[in-house]
């Protein structure tokens, strides 16, 4: 990693007149939210010896036979990607360290809440894909969403053989059909009214700094769904011939011709970077 690339991300950052972090999956993976190896078999090695799948991923794809073998996966998955602490806070705690007295806004297509659960500000947060944290209509049959950490918690600590007790599945409070994950997988995913409050909040933000020192810094985004958050930002970069666009990927990084110029590319680890851009400003 190169000194001279961070202390020009860096200053480019104290410039701005305002930041714009969008964050992919690669940042929760920095934190310590892997879904495979040592930690997936700490939590899901009966799954895995009975199903052979080997990450939770993967598993959250399984066919199981029962609504109560389903949550009892996908009650510990909830449990493990949204409620419990990340091994390595401090990759937050130096992002958050970057917004402080800055007029910064953050677009996630992560579903883990943990910008949250690490003080910023919700009302600068919009999480497009939805939240583990969120149950649905699997229908939907209206469209509400519920927080769901009390039962999730409940068939973590009372399924037995992989299965929760059947008055543990959750149902829909209106039409009685069984709830599922507010993830967007599909035409059946609930935008609720939380959902399109903040995503007025980020277009109005988008809209009031279409032009003047934007640095638009993306974390750890891949190309599952790159229009939400890669290819958006290289065409505002494009549009505004003050703005900046800084990559941070361990994957290597493509960029285009067009902006190549007006563009920060550091192929590392996320926390290295994020622990050097948030020392002292300089």
């Amino acid at each position: 990693m190169e000194n001279a690339t961070i202390t020009l991300l860096k200053e480019k950052i104290n410039q701005a007149d305002a930041l714009i972090i969008g964050a992919g999956s690669g940042l929760s993976t920095a934190a310590g939210f892997t879904y495979s190896g040592e930690r997936f078999r700490r939590y899901f090695a009966d799954f895995e010896d009975r199903y052979h799948f080997h990450d939770m991923y993967t598993g959250g794809f399984y066919p199981f036979e029962s609504l109560e073998e389903y949550w009892a996966y996908w009650s510990r998955f909830i449990h493990c990607n949204r409620y419990m602490d990340v091994p390595h806070p401090e990759i937050f705690q130096n992002l958050k360290k970057l917004t402080e007295n800055k007029d910064y806004f953050i677009i996630t297509t992560n579903v883990d809440h943990l910008f949250q659960k690490h003080g910023f500000d919700k009302e600068r947060l919009f999480y497009t894909q939805g939240d583990y944290g969120l149950w649905q209509c699997m229908t939907p049959c209206h469209p509400y969403t519920y927080d769901n950490e009390a039962q999730v918690k409940r068939m973590v600590e009372e399924q037995k053989d992989m299965q929760i007790p059947t008055a543990l599945i959750p149902r829909c409070p209106i039409c009685g059909k069984p709830m599922t994950m507010n993830l967007r997988a599909d035409h059946t995913f609930v935008e609720d009214a939380g959902w399109h409050r903040a995503a007025k909040r980020y277009e109005d933000f988008l809209q009031a700094h279409r032009q003047g020192k934007v640095v638009y810094l993306e974390l750890g985004v891949g190309y599952n769904t790159p229009v939400i958050i890669k290819y958006a930002f290289w065409r505002f970069v494009h549009a505004n011939k003050q703005a900046t666009y800084a990559c941070v990927n361990l994957d290597p990084i493509q960029i285009p011709e067009q902006i190549r110029h007006r563009s920060i590319a550091l192929q590392t680890e996320i926390g290295a970077v994020l622990r050097q851009l948030g020392g002292e400003r300089l």
